[in-house]
């Protein structure tokens, strides 16, 4: 197995200085290896929507977040990689508690990176959203 080409506290620091989005929500990175990211979004107040379930836009922060790590532990620190589609299914309505993200990356191009995502309620086992989503490279 190859090594990542990034480490989860490089990504977590390229996140505070240039997403400040992801700071705020309190977003976490908790593992990166050759081609894979794993993120947290711990519950909280911030993130919730009227019916106290986890919003579209959080749940798409960690999708986009979980991808753009493991796009990054292929070609390295790379701030300019930019997501170019996401596409996100909601599959049941998140529990009010911790989510974890687990971005994979599906095929690596010159040009753009396409992968998936799974969002889990906090038992790891309950499978919440489904994303698929494509990175441009610079």
């Amino acid at each position: 197995m190859t090594e990542p080409r990034i480490t989860a506290d490089e990504l977590s620091r390229l996140l505070r200085e240039t997403i400040p989005l992801t700071t705020q929500v309190g977003l976490r990175v908790t593992s990166i290896g050759w081609g894979t990211c794993s993120v947290l979004l711990p519950a909280s107040d911030t993130t919730l929507r009227a019916g106290g379930t986890v919003s579209g836009p959080a749940m798409f922060a960690i999708a986009d977040t979980a991808l753009y790590g493991a796009v990054l532990s292929r070609i390295g620190m790379e701030p300019l990689a930019v997501t170019s589609d996401l596409t996100l299914r909601f599959l049941r309505k998140p529990p009010r508690a911790d989510l974890h993200g687990e971005g994979r990356l599906l095929r690596l191009g010159r040009r753009q990176a396409v992968g998936e995502i799974q969002i889990f309620g906090d038992d790891r086992e309950t499978l919440v959203a489904h994303a698929t989503g494509t990175y441009a490279l610079p």
